[in-house]
C-alpha cells in the first residue's frame, strides 16, 4: 500500500539519511546552493510565499521525497529533485499535477540518458526537448585583463536581449528559454547586440547561460575578458550551461581550457493541452453586419 502527501515539519528529522543518494534535476539550483537536502538549502521548501514543493511517497520500499519549483519569471515549472534515486510513476504524477496547481504550462528537468531515471521520466509523459552540457571554467588561465568589453544589463536593455533571443533559440523552444529582465547578466556591444551571459550567484558556485550569435566574433578573447571581469567571483566555482541549439560554442570552450560535463537531456512534460473550439465567423465582416442573411463561415481557432 503506497501514499503520497506533501511534506510535513516531523519529516525533517530524516532527511539526512537521503543527504547521500539525492539526484539533482535542477543543473542551476544545484551548482549554485547545493545538495537540495541541506538543512540550509530545505528551509525554502518550507516557505509557503515561494512556488516551492515536496511531495513524500511511501510504501513498503520505503520513502522517497521528491520537489519542484516554479521561479517567479517564469511559466513553468522544474523538477528540482528525487530522493533516494528511484521515481515512482505516481510520485512524479503528484508532483506534475501540483505544477498544474500553480497554472504552470510545463513542467521541466535535466538528466543524463543514461541515468535509470529517464525511462521512469519518459514513461509519465516527459519528451526529450534539447540536450545540454555543463562546462566548468574555474581553472582557465591567462584571463585577458585589458579593457573590458562587457558590461552590466540595464533594463534599457531588454528589447535588444529579447530580439536577440528570436535570433538564436528556435520558435518552439522559446517558451523555456527565457531570460528574465529580473535577472543578473552582462552583454557585449558594439553597433548591434551579439552577446550576452546571464548570471547566477549562489553560496556554492555561479551559473552562466550564454545567448552569443554566431556572427561573434574572437569568441574566446570576450569570454577570457568575460570572465576577468566577472563581478562578486570570490573564487568561487564558474559553470556555463550550453544548450544543444549553440554548441558550436562548446570547441572554443575546450580550447580555453574549460573542463565538459556529461550530456544531458533537457526533457519537458506539457500541462496545458491545447483545446480546438468551433467558432462562427461571418465571412464579409462588415457585409455581415449590413445583411443578416451573409453566409457563416465556420473556423477551427486554438485557444
Amino acid at each position: 500500500m503506497s501514499a503520497i502527501r506533501a511534506l510535513e515539519l516531523f519529516d525533517l528529522p530524516r532527511l539526512s539519511r537521503y543527504r547521500d543518494e539525492v539526484i539533482a534535476l535542477d543543473s542551476r539550483r544545484a551548482l549554485t546552493r547545493g545538495n537540495p537536502l541541506r538543512a540550509r538549502n530545505f528551509i525554502s521548501y518550507l516557505n509557503p510565499k515561494r512556488r516551492i514543493y515536496t511531495g513524500v511517497f511511501e510504501d513498503e520500499k520505503g520513502v522517497v521525497l521528491g520537489g519542484i519549483i516554479q521561479r517567479a519569471e517564469e511559466n513553468f515549472a522544474r523538477l528540482a529533485y528525487l530522493a533516494p534515486a528511484r521515481a515512482p510513476l505516481a510520485l512524479i504524477d503528484h508532483l506534475t499535477a501540483h505544477a498544474g496547481v500553480w497554472q504552470a504550462r510545463q513542467i521541466v528537468t535535466e538528466i543524463d540518458e543514461k541515468n535509470a531515471l529517464f525511462q521512469s521520466l519518459r514513461q509519465c509523459g516527459f519528451s526529450v526537448y534539447g540536450h545540454q552540457r555543463i562546462w566548468n571554467l574555474s581553472d582557465i588561465s591567462h584571463l585577458d585583463n585589458a579593457l573590458t568589453r562587457w558590461r552590466k544589463k540595464k533594463d534599457i536593455d531588454f528589447p535588444a536581449i529579447q530580439n536577440l533571443e528570436n535570433k538564436i533559440i528556435p520558435p518552439l523552444l522559446l517558451p523555456l528559454e527565457t531570460f528574465s529582465n529580473i535577472s543578473s547578466g552582462m552583454l557585449c556591444q558594439n553597433d548591434e547586440l551579439l552577446a550576452y551571459i546571464d548570471i547566477s550567484y549562489g553560496s556554492r558556485g555561479i551559473f552562466l547561460r550564454p545567448l552569443i550569435h554566431p556572427n561573434t566574433e574572437n569568441l574566446g578573447e570576450k569570454l577570457l575578458n568575460f570572465l576577468a571581469n566577472l563581478p562578486k567571483s570570490h573564487r568561487l566555482p564558474i559553470y556555463l550551461c550550453v544548450r544543444s541549439h549553440q554548441a558550436w560554442i562548446e570547441p572554443v570552450l575546450e580550447e580555453m581550457g574549460a573542463r565538459a560535463g556529461a550530456r544531458q537531456a533537457v526533457l519537458v512534460k506539457y500541462l496545458v493541452s491545447r483545446i480546438r473550439k468551433e467558432k462562427t465567423l461571418p465571412v464579409a465582416g462588415e457585409k455581415a453586419w449590413a445583411n443578416p442573411a451573409a453566409p457563416i463561415q465556420r473556423l477551427e481557432m486554438d485557444e
